[in-house]
Formats: C-alpha cells, sequence, structure tokens
C-alpha cells in the first residue's frame, strides 16, 4: 500500500463506525458479519475516500487486522458479503410482492428507520458544526438512547406477531 495515511483515515474510520451502539446492534441482527461489513465497506467507500482508484490487494490491506489480509481472503469475504446482500434485497423485494410492506406489522419496522435516518442526519450536523452546544449531544443522545430500545425490542421474532 503506497499511501499509509489512507490506510489509517480508512482504519480510524471503521474504528468509529464500529464503536457506534446502533451499528452494533444493526450488524448483531443483520445477516453480515462484521468483517463481512468491514470487507464491503472498504471495497464500496475506500476508493471515494482515497478519491484514487485501488486494486484488491490494497484494499485488503485496509483492513482492521494489522497485518491486512490477503486478497484471497479479502475477495472471499466480499464474495459472502454480496451474496448476503442480495439474498437481503430478494427478500426484501419478496415480501414486497406478497403485499406484506401494507401491513402494520411493518410500521414499527419503518418508524425506526426513520429515526435512524434523523440520528445519522442530527449525528452529521453536530460534529460537521465547529461549535456542539450540551442541548444538541442531549438530543442525539436521546434519539441514540431511543433507537437502541426500539431495536432491541424489534429484534425478537415475536415483534412480528399480531399480538404485540
Amino acid at each position: 500500500m503506497k499511501d499509509s495515511a489512507l490506510k489509517s483515515d480508512v482504519q480510524k474510520w471503521l474504528i468509529g463506525l464500529f464503536e457506534d451502539p446502533i451499528i452494533k446492534i444493526l450488524i448483531k441482527k443483520s445477516n453480515l458479519t462484521k468483517t463481512q461489513v468491514e470487507t464491503f465497506l472498504i471495497d464500496v467507500l475506500a476508493e471515494k475516500i482515497s478519491d484514487t482508484q485501488l486494486i484488491y490487494e490494497d484494499k485488503a490491506k485496509l483492513r482492521l487486522i494489522k497485518s491486512g489480509v490477503s486478497r484471497g481472503s479479502f475477495n472471499r469475504t466480499l464474495a459472502q458479503a454480496r451474496k448476503n446482500i442480495i439474498s437481503s434485497i430478494y427478500t426484501v423485494i419478496l415480501i414486497g410482492y406478497l403485499g406484506i410492506f401494507e401491513s402494520p406489522r411493518l410500521d414499527p419496522y419503518i418508524q425506526i428507520a426513520n429515526k435512524i435516518q434523523a440520528y445519522a442526519g442530527a449525528y452529521k450536523e453536530t460534529w460537521k458544526n465547529k461549535r456542539v452546544s450540551n442541548e444538541h449531544i442531549r438530543i442525539v443522545n436521546i434519539l441514540q438512547e431511543e433507537i437502541m430500545k426500539g431495536l432491541q425490542g424489534l429484534s425478537e421474532p415475536k415483534a412480528m406477531s399480531k399480538k404485540v
């Protein structure tokens, strides 16, 4: 890898991302492993961050493992991540085709997705501004707690039953 600053930037970004409690919950309940998420993010976003084309050998060295991983290992993990993502998308398409999106049972999931979008916007805005007020931080923290509780409740299979 030619640019150690790029490696440092990407790895700091990934470490910060994986420390986010909402990301932790989402990864835990998704059908992707943390390693697959990391690998997929490197594949998709590393070139955007570096503003240059990267070969897979260089992408493999961006992984959080100190020495990176081999290109083959990176590519296998990336293929697994892509397969799981495609499978998830087909699941969403299937429930849409079956008309389940209109079901009130999915309303809580849509509401939490909207809260996460608002949280992400508030979080970005908080750190984008050089002056961060205690009130703004308090609001972001309240949103974060609310989302974490909501995600925990929705992660149980019984959350989709009529009785909940």
